[in-house]
């Protein structure tokens, strides 16, 4: 269980709006409100390249399944696919087809041939990165309010939006499903095994539903949300759930009993908000922001193993 903090960053991009581990977990990729997305490794808190382009607030991010190119969305309405290694945009998706106001999620399908986004006009858009064309190639305009949340499994779209409902689109059977939470929804997630839906919301409750029947499975409750976006995320083995929370913390429980198990404090963050958390795909190891900083946690024997590895080319 990671609970003690081993690295500070000030990534000195304001306020970090996303941070999300790459697909190995090697290095991790920022949104910040200068509008810059920033790739750094966290263990060396290392700056490898800062990507420039964004005309507002840099929102979300995730790199691709090859680590060659990273997509973000901003508040300028624009989606960007950066190629990681030169730091320059290869496509930007903006304009009439596009949405309508600010992009607040998005992610890579699969294969990172399809990159999704939500926004505040309450649309999802997909758009082909093998194509030369800007249009997109599917728009799904279901929800009645903000797209707050966005993943993506090997053939599913799951939303999350602030009209209380949860989004499940079924591409191989051309199904949507549709739970509704009863409270804006601010984050979602799959397990590991794609069975069940982890889900945020504004009443300060995080919700465990069964993804094919909508049962709810388990709640877990003690942290603050609020009416702000906060991440929740597993850990590497699905045993354990987690949430930032607005009180300068994060909650830590037991995936199957819903018991509290723990509470990090973060340094100097007393009574601010915990809003971005992202867990390593095969190591005990978690990252989260506050404010300007990035904080990396791990049991407090950081592997000087994995502090040797080989930078990302940049």
């Amino acid at each position: 269980m990671p609970n003690t903090c081993v690295k500070t960053l000030d990534c000195k991009q304001g306020a970090i709006r996303s941070v999300k581990f790459n697909v190995d977990g090697n290095y991790c990729i920022t949104c910040g409100s200068d509008k810059t997305v920033g790739l750094w490794n966290p263990v060396k808190t290392l700056l490898l390249k800062k990507y420039m382009g964004h005309g507002a607030e840099a929102l979300d991010a995730q790199g691709s399944c090859d680590n060659s190119q990273i997509v973000s969305c901003s508040q300028d309405k624009s989606v960007i696919i950066w190629d990681v290694s030169t730091g320059q945009p290869v496509r930007r998706f903006k304009g009439s087809s596009g949405h309508a106001a600010q992009v607040t999620c998005v992610r890579f399908n699969e294969e990172s041939t399809v990159a999704i986004s939500g926004g505040v006009d309450g649309c999802v858009k997909c758009w082909d990165l093998k194509s030369k064309k800007n249009d997109p190639i599917q728009s799904l305009n279901e929800a009645k309010d903000s797209v707050t949340s966005i993943q993506v499994s090997d053939h599913e779209i799951l939303t999350g939006c602030a009209d209380g409902k949860i989004y499940r689109y079924d591409l191989r059977n051309g199904q949507l499903c549709i739970d509704d939470m009863g409270e804006s929804v601010s984050c979602v997630n799959f397990t590991k095994d794609s069975q069940c839906i982890l889900v945020s919301c504004s009443d300060n409750v995080m919700r465990l539903i069964d993804k094919d029947t909508g049962d709810l499975l388990e709640k877990y409750t003690s942290h603050s949300v609020g009416d702000f976006r906060i991440d929740n995320c597993l850990n590497n083995t699905d045993t354990l759930v987690l949430s930032g929370s607005t009180d300068g913390r994060i909650y830590m429980w037991n995936l199957v009993t819903g018991m509290l198990e723990q509470k990090l404090e973060h340094p100097e963050c007393r009574n601010r908000v915990v809003s971005a958390l992202t867990f390593h795909p095969s190591l005990d190891r978690l990252i989260s922001s506050c404010g300007v900083k990035l904080f990396l946690w791990n049991d407090g024997n950081l592997d000087e193993e994995e502090s040797s590895e080989d930078e990302m080319e940049s």
